[in-house]
């Protein structure tokens, strides 16, 4: 399918592939996704340090740039206009798939506005896998990513206490324990799930209300991006 979508890329003008990554065991990477990074002209990844590690396993050798939260326009307009000359690309995210939670939609709707062809390459995304086996109800749920670090923060804790879907969150480790304690506040105490490293060696789930759940975490298990899960109000 990768070759097939190429080759036709080169008839008509490059494309733009979305490329889903492992968020964590390199063995999550699909056979489409290794075969359409060896055959894009280059790769756009969020760090091309961490990048490398995936493409170096995986034998994959093509030029790289650079497409993070504090490229400006002129970077987006530069990669858009080798695309539009027939150069073929694939867009990477440091882990799991390109536009959530991280820049990389702000490329692809540049790229749909020139009219670049985008082609999703699906694989693993951190939510999707924390959910799955949560326990929680899957067949309604509301992602909203990583909640304002200030600004508006109590306010939309405050909105979230009262969504009836299962309310699925990102964030980091040095303030996982204030997120726990304020959702606590808002929320009562609900169940929850709360997912750390994971598909990495140290994975680990905690499940049940928060108050137990940030008993226990240890000290040295407050590393690493975690996932939370929250049952909703109706629950």
């Amino acid at each position: 399918m990768a070759e097939e979508s190429l080759q036709e890329s080169r008839k008509k003008g490059g494309m733009l592939f979305v490329v889903s990554t492992p968020i964590g065991n390199l063995s999550d990477m699909t056979y489409r996704a290794v075969d359409t990074l060896k055959e894009v002209d280059f790769i756009i990844a969020e760090d091309t340090r961490t990048s490398s590690v995936l493409l170096k396993h995986y034998g994959i050798t093509k030029p790289m740039m650079s497409f993070h939260s504090h490229s400006g326009a002129g970077r987006s307009d530069e990669i858009i206009d080798r695309i539009a000359r027939g150069s073929s690309a694939a867009l990477i995210t440091d882990a799991g798939t390109p536009g959530i939670s991280d820049p990389g939609y702000t490329l692809v709707r540049d790229a749909l506005a020139a009219g670049v062809e985008v082609v999703p390459i699906p694989g693993p995304t951190a939510f999707v896998t924390a959910l799955s086996s949560s326990g929680l109800r899957t067949d309604r749920f509301i992602f909203e990513g990583f909640l304002p670090l200030k600004k508006g923060r109590q306010k939309k804790l405050q909105q979230l206490s009262s969504e009836k879907r299962t309310i699925i969150l990102y964030e980091s480790p040095h303030r996982i324990e204030k997120t726990l304690l304020e959702l606590s506040w808002h929320f009562g105490e609900r169940r929850c799930v709360v997912g750390r490293e994971l598909t990495k060696v140290h994975e680990t789930f905690y499940r049940g209300t928060f108050s137990e759940v940030l008993k226990m975490m240890s000290p040295g298990e407050k590393r690493g991006e975690f996932v939370i899960i929250v049952e909703g109000s109706e629950e």
